[in-house]
């Protein structure tokens, strides 16, 4: 058997995804004209956005533009920033946190060398950033706040809303990397308040190598990629038409079943959840009212992530040890450690996130064989033989 644990990374295309999207690689006509050909484009186009606009509450004189991924449009808005800081704007500070996807952090990084600055505010014990805080990092030159909505390491939500209040309160735009919200959490951009909020098709079963930047209406805005007039001008480049048709019809499908993946898929990972902790010295992270309804990160005392991952993949098993973009380094989880847990204990964190395909059946399996694969691995571990509880 077959399990896949790894769906806060990438999730497999929905079937009825997968059929919309290779009927729509047909529509190949240039959106821009006025033939018949183009004509087809465009009503796929126009399709497109009647299903993903009502899909996050995103208002006609809002903007969605379609991008790559969601990393692509986090770099879009923080870089809008440092280009309005280059072109003469005083405003050069950037509020954010600990637990930010590398996109966030690695931008911010490669703007603080033109003298962009940043705070990066810490997590408390159920891995979210306290509005105090927020309020308190505020400066005169605060150009932006972003702050993720929910970490694919740890499945933390974060509190989006009251975050959002006092943005508002103080003039300044903000935005959220929504990569883990969609077909999860409810999105409504209205009712969370943000200026900005960043996805990515494939973590909500459509395809990769599309996602969307949502921008509310006269929020700053400066291109990234320069190029034709597509997306109003604002993106160039030819839109990538059955990438987006499928992410809008994918992302439909994913309103429709949160209440499926908050009740059944939640009682599924809640009965993985229970049967982790029944192992001894293991630890699970997060209050459930404040975690992903799909998501369990848990350490296993004495046990290398990496060795248990290894393990796992034989049995045919697949989990996470930390941010699918940071997957090959032999670190301890960044996101745990900011949780206050010890760094030895966060190198040994394993994150199983199910999807609305994962079955009963598949828990079962992995409930069966996780304890021998601690047992094996525990055995042949320095490590827990020297810190092991008498």
């Amino acid at each position: 058997m077959e399990v896949y644990l790894d769906n806060n990374s990438t999730t497999k295309m929905d079937k009825k995804v997968k059929e919309v999207y290779c009927n729509a690689i047909d529509v190949y006509g240039n959106v821009n004209v006025i033939y018949k050909k183009g004509s087809e484009a465009r009503d796929y186009l126009n399709l497109a956005y009647d299903m993903l606009y009502p899909a996050i509450n995103a208002k006609d004189e809002d903007d969605i533009l379609i991008t790559s991924s969601t990393t692509e449009g986090n770099n879009i808005v923080i870089k809008t920033f440092l280009d309005a800081f280059l072109q003469g704007s005083e405003k050069k500070h950037i509020i954010t946190c600990v637990a930010e996807h590398s996109s966030i952090k690695a931008t911010i990084a490669y703007c603080k060398k033109f003298g962009i600055e940043a705070t990066y505010l810490p997590t408390d014990e159920n891995g979210r950033v306290s509005m105090f805080d927020v309020e308190d990092a505020i400066r005169e030159d605060t150009a932006l706040i972003s702050i993720l909505t929910a970490s694919n390491e740890s499945g933390a939500i974060q509190p989006i809303k009251g975050i959002s209040t006092i943005a508002k309160k103080y003039n300044i735009p903000f935005h959220s990397d929504g990569a883990q919200a969609i077909g999860k959490i409810k999105v409504d951009v209205e009712e969370l308040g943000v200026d900005y909020f960043t996805f990515s098709s494939h973590k909500f079963h459509g395809p990769k190598g599309v996602g969307g930047l949502y921008v509310r209406n006269k929020a700053p805005y400066q291109n990234l990629i320069h190029g034709g007039n597509q997306m109003g001008g604002k993106r160039g480049g030819t839109v990538y038409l059955n990438g987006m048709f499928a992410m809008a019809y994918a992302a439909k499908l994913a309103n429709e079943n949160l209440d499926y993946i908050n009740t059944k898929i939640k009682k599924l990972r809640d009965k993985l959840a229970t049967a982790i902790l029944e192992i001894e010295d293991t630890k699970i992270y997060i209050d459930d009212k404040f975690r992903l309804p799909n998501t369990i990160t848990a350490s296993f005392r004495g046990i290398e992530g990496e060795s248990m991952l290894w393990d796992l993949n034989q049995l045919g098993i697949y989990a996470a040890t930390g941010s699918s973009c940071s997957s090959e380094r032999l670190e301890g989880s960044e996101v745990l450690e900011a949780l206050g847990e010890d760094p030895e204990i966060a190198h040994t964190a394993i994150i199983f996130s199910l999807s609305k395909f994962t079955t009963e059946e598949e828990i079962d399996y992995v409930i069966e064989h996780l304890p021998k694969v601690v047992k094996r691995l525990r055995n042949i571990s320095m490590t827990y033989a020297c810190v092991k509880p008498q």
